[in-house]
């Protein structure tokens, strides 16, 4: 990942998939719904970036989706609605959890030690676990990425 020295726009919403999960997932997305505007090592096609606001976009084949965890309501909605993809989501006591759990989904917790890549460069951790949830095709890309025990 490109360094990124000025930092003065970044937004603390941003944390990097490290690039294991993807090495682990073996698969190009058709498109990241929530990219970053700085650096990224997501290997998608397309990317809706803050600007182009996803939630408002027309979301198309398999999705990527490491939402703003402020706020992941929408997100998740959209995500379920569109049922084709692999969304990096906190496990939390969040309502859109139960809508999440009982779709039609495969969910794997993250370990336990897990890192998300910040702009500058630095692995940092978050306070919560984290999980990957797979819908749709990503279903069985979940199941057998090998990250964890698939639920």
């Amino acid at each position: 990942m490109a360094s990124i020295t000025n930092l003065e726009n970044y937004d603390s919403d941003q944390h990097f998939t490290p690039k294991f999960i993807f090495e682990a997932l073996k698969v190009e997305f058709d498109l990241d719904v929530a990219s970053s505007r700085l650096a990224t090592n997501v290997p998608a096609l397309n990317h809706y970036t803050i600007e182009d606001d996803a939630l408002s976009q027309p979301w198309y084949g398999l999705v990527w989706m490491n939402p703003p965890y402020s706020k992941p309501t929408p997100w998740v909605e959209k995500f379920i609605s569109h049922n084709n993809g692999i969304a990096l989501l906190p496990i939390t006591r969040g309502r859109w959890w139960d809508t999440l759990w009982n779709a039609d989904t495969v969910i794997v917790p993250t370990p336990y030690n897990f890192k998300f890549e910040r702009p500058d460069g630095v692995k940092r951790d978050i306070t919560f676990r984290t999980m990957l949830c797979g819908i749709g095709q990503g279903r069985d890309i979940v199941a057998k990425c090998g990250v964890g025990k698939p639920r």
